[in-house]
């Protein structure tokens, strides 16, 4: 461990992007000013070991947690046998007209010698 006498208003630079400033010193407190870049998560070290704590026991399930969430979360339509793919009856459905309709002709693939459709005359 690095030990470093400063006095109030003076800094310590860790790296070229982290300033700690000593802010204040008042008795056997001494206030600390951080500046460091977002993406460096930058707290005191009892919230730090709390939060690693919390993501380790969130890590772990355990079968009544397994168990919970299966009676939390509801299967969806599909699965409880009700689809529900269309917004009309099934007997509306059926007295709706139908038109066939063909796509447009250049959309559609030429025919080719090789195709079976194309019967050889020799």
């Amino acid at each position: 461990m690095l030990v470093l006498s400063r006095q109030r208003d003076e800094t310590i630079m860790i790296g070229d992007e982290i300033e700690i400033s000593i802010v204040d010193i008042r008795g056997d407190k001494v206030r600390l000013g951080i500046n460091a870049p977002t993406r460096i998560a930058v707290h005191r070290k009892e919230v730090y070991d709390a939060i690693k704590r919390e993501n380790t026991d969130a890590a772990r399930l355990g079968s009544t947690d397994l168990d919970t969430l299966a009676q939390t979360i509801k299967p969806g339509p599909a699965r409880r046998g009700i689809r529900t793919t269309n917004l009309i009856s099934s007997s509306a459905a059926t007295m709706l007209p139908t038109t066939n309709v063909s796509p447009p002709a250049d959309l559609v693939p030429p025919k080719t010698k090789n195709s079976s459709s194309i019967q050889d005359t020799a």
